[in-house]
């Protein structure tokens, strides 16, 4: 009966890689030439990616030594694996060199494109919305620029500070000292933000009758946060002198 037993064994196995046997192999054929394909897709990838990189670097590097036509042709070769964050950031440094240039056209267009592209980094996205109105601030609507920034500015938005500045301008020109005023007064009472741009937020915010001096009263705690300030208590601050 077990050499009955085995001998059936036997023949269930030569049936089964008769029928199934070249089928078989040719799957893992298939199965292992698509991993190799993945691992040299991936590390071809790699490489790629690390390439960019050092371009991307040495670009940086010639920029911050002054060579801005041999930066700005650098980053052609990272601008061109369209799709990557390293693209996006290319596009970004080639526009702001466009402004140093003075080529605001060009740097305006650029900014647009990034703020427009729905594959690119919603930070980078951001920033390029906000460096093309700040370019194109004076040709621009008051109400197409708080259309476009006043998501940006809010408290704790990573560039609430700049874009806060440019929708309270654009308050302040459709006459609304209401809504300027407030605004102004959250730039300056916000720690985060550079002391030149809080220092213009609170002067402004001073002449609207908002005070906006919380962050720097003294031990002798004169004044307190959210009162009217009168024009004349603001021009007694260092900032406003």
């Amino acid at each position: 009966m077990r050499e009955v037993d085995d001998a059936l064994r036997q023949d269930e196995l030569e049936g089964f890689f008769k029928r199934y046997g070249i089928p078989l192999l040719a799957a893992i054929i298939v199965g292992l030439s698509g991993l190799g394909g993945y691992l040299w897709w991936q590390s071809s990838q790699k490489q790629a990616a690390d390439e960019r990189g050092e371009q991307f670097i040495v670009a940086l590097d010639q920029l911050d030594a002054g060579a801005r036509k041999a930066a700005y042709d650098k980053l052609a070769p990272v601008i061109e694996a369209d799709g990557t964050a390293s693209a996006v950031a290319a596009k970004l440094v080639r526009a702001g060199i466009a402004l140093e240039e003075n080529r605001p056209d060009e740097a305006a267009l650029i900014y647009s494109q990034v703020a427009e592209d729905k594959d690119a980094p919603q930070p980078f996205r951001d920033l390029a919305n906000l460096r093309y109105v700040a370019a194109r601030f004076d040709e621009m609507k008051p109400q197409e620029v708080i259309d476009r920034l006043k998501s940006l500015a809010v408290p704790g938005n990573a560039w609430f500070g700049p874009a806060g500045e440019l929708v309270g301008t654009a308050y302040l020109e459709q006459g609304k000292d209401d809504l300027a005023g407030p605004l102004f007064a959250n730039i300056a009472r916000d720690e985060a933000q550079p002391d030149t741009l809080r220092g213009r937020a609170r002067q402004l915010a001073g002449m609207l009758g908002v005070d906006a001096l919380d962050d720097v009263i003294g031990e002798a705690g004169e004044g307190t946060s959210g009162d009217k300030a009168a024009p004349a208590d603001v021009a007694k601050t260092p900032e406003a002198q």
